[in-house]
């Protein structure tokens, strides 16, 4: 409620518990670190199978080129050729055989094939490679299978050497080629975790400085204004930088303003809502004794009490009602409204009677140019508050020192039309200065719109909220230097059951 002195803490917000963990589970920087070294192992690991095929397969061939250039250089010397078709001697071949880690060298080419040397007895060959006709797939898959599952398996290797005008053949145990598999995976392992850390640092350290750091920064400075939002200092100052995190300082500082602003008028509104509550209290003891005096007017025999004390009377009465529903608007809305159809006409001359236009010499001349027998369904209460509201404004105006001249027309014009079989138009038009800017820009805004020094801008912040809780609305239709005019629109014909909920 308005009155309420615990209102402004209704506004704070319970800030939740941080979240438990360790620092990786609460450092923003730590995860990006983590997930950058994961990412560029992921992204080793995915070439890391073409290139232990690409090992394999250069390894296999500096095997057959090697065996291929000890095979022919120790042939040319040991056997020349001339003619024989002799071999090496045992001994000899083993030797060779030992020092390229092989059991078998041959050599063919166009004319002939020649094996160079071969152990007396070596293992059945448990696969045959095809050096130039095996895929890229069937290598990858080949290297996988020799570097978990090889180490005791005798191969047999063909393929081209030289400038491909010699065909060699090779039989070897893997075992040598799994020892190099491995060790080509330890240093592929170690070099891509260098890699992997080395570019999560530096990649960490630029956006660290780039995102992590100035988002600390706005979070930091969110808990600061948190604890105390109406602190002008603890606003955040926006760097100067054109990035999408420039813009969110920036819009992140306008509305901490702007919500450091709302918070004060709403402790403003509290302190006014108290102090309103308890000028109410005596105003209501106040006015039941004057209308307790004006009953006892109402008695005198004078022409002028006799016309003047009904006025007083239902002015009284107003007076009363409104201070039991004065705190209304510290509530979320008006109360529903009650509609009845109601003689529009004589809404407007009463409240052309409250406003004493009738009666005392203002200056202003009042229009009543609601049509006879123009009838609405609405609240007759509310509607009578709503247009009271906008014709007092519109008499405050047209009596400011801005109207000052001889034959200045001051002139108030309240009417209404039916704009088709739905809707109804209710207009308050007035001859005055105009709104100024500053009223414009606020408008139906509590404590901001006010058109004029001193004033509080209630009249037309409870003027709409009528408007909207009838299902309608209240706009500025016009203004300028020859006058300001208003117009409510209000729902024709409402039916048992459809009233607007507020």
């Amino acid at each position: 409620m308005l009155g309420d002195p615990d209102i402004s803490k209704s506004a704070e917000l319970v800030r939740p518990a941080p979240a438990r963990g360790g620092y990786f589970s609460r450092s923003l920087s730590a995860k990006l670190l983590v997930l950058t070294v994961l990412a560029v192992l992921v992204a080793e690991a995915l070439i890391f199978l073409p290139l232990l095929a690409n090992f394999r397969e250069g390894w296999l061939r500096e095997k057959l080129e090697t065996a291929a250039i000890a095979g022919l250089a120790t042939v040319e010397t040991v056997l020349p050729d001339t003619g024989s078709t002799g071999a090496m001697p045992q001994s000899q071949q083993k030797a060779l055989l030992d020092a390229l880690g092989v059991q078998l060298v041959a050599i063919g080419d166009a004319e002939r094939n020649r094996l160079i040397a071969r152990y007396v007895s070596i293992a059945p060959i448990d696969r045959t490679i095809m050096l130039d006709e095996t895929t890229a797939l069937a290598s990858m898959k080949d290297s996988f299978g020799a570097l978990l599952f090889g180490g005791s398996r005798a191969l047999r290797i063909l393929g081209s050497t030289g400038d491909g005008a010699f065909r060699t053949e090779i039989v070897l145990l893997d075992s040598q080629l799994r020892e190099s598999l491995l060790s080509y995976a330890r240093r592929f392992f170690l070099l891509s975790l260098v890699i992997a850390v080395v570019t999560g640092l530096l990649l960490w350290a630029a956006i660290n400085r780039l995102m992590v750091t100035p988002i600390r920064r706005m979070t930091e400075a969110m808990i600061r204004f948190g604890d105390q939002p109406t602190d002008p200092a603890r606003i955040l100052v926006p760097e100067e930088r054109a990035d999408e995190l420039g813009i969110a300082e920036r819009e992140l500082s306008a509305m901490q303003a702007k919500l450091s602003e709302v918070m004060k008028e709403q402790q403003r509104l509290a302190n006014l809502g108290l102090a309103v509550s308890k000028i109410n209290h005596d105003m209501r003891n106040i006015l039941a004794s004057s209308q307790m005096i004006s009953d006892r007017l109402a008695t005198l025999p004078d022409p002028k009490v006799q016309r003047m004390a009904p006025m007083l009377i239902k002015s009284l009465d107003r007076a009363l009602h409104y201070t039991q529903a004065v705190l209304a608007y510290g509530r979320a809305a008006e109360r529903v409204p009650e509609r009845r159809r109601v003689d529009l006409r004589a809404i407007v001359v009463d409240v052309c009677d409250l406003l004493a236009l009738g009666v005392q010499d203002t200056g202003i001349e009042f229009v009543n140019a609601v049509p006879e027998h123009f009838e609405v369904t609405v609240d007759p209460e509310q509607i009578h508050r709503l247009l009271t509201n906008l014709c007092r404004n519109a008499v405050q105006a047209m009596m400011s020192d801005d109207m000052g001249g001889v034959g200045v027309v001051r002139r108030l014009t309240v009417g209404a039309r039916h704009l088709d079989a739905l809707r109804t138009q209710i207009y308050v038009e007035d001859t005055g200065p105009g709104l100024p800017k500053k009223a414009r820009d606020n408008l139906f805004q509590a404590f901001r719109g006010s058109a004029r020094s001193g004033g509080t801008g209630l009249g037309l912040a409870i003027a709409m909220e009528i408007a909207q809780a009838h299902g309608g609305d209240l706009r500025l239709a016009a203004t300028g230097s020859t006058g300001a005019r208003f117009e409510v629109e209000v729902p024709r014909n409402v039916r048992p059951g459809d009233e607007a909920t507020p």
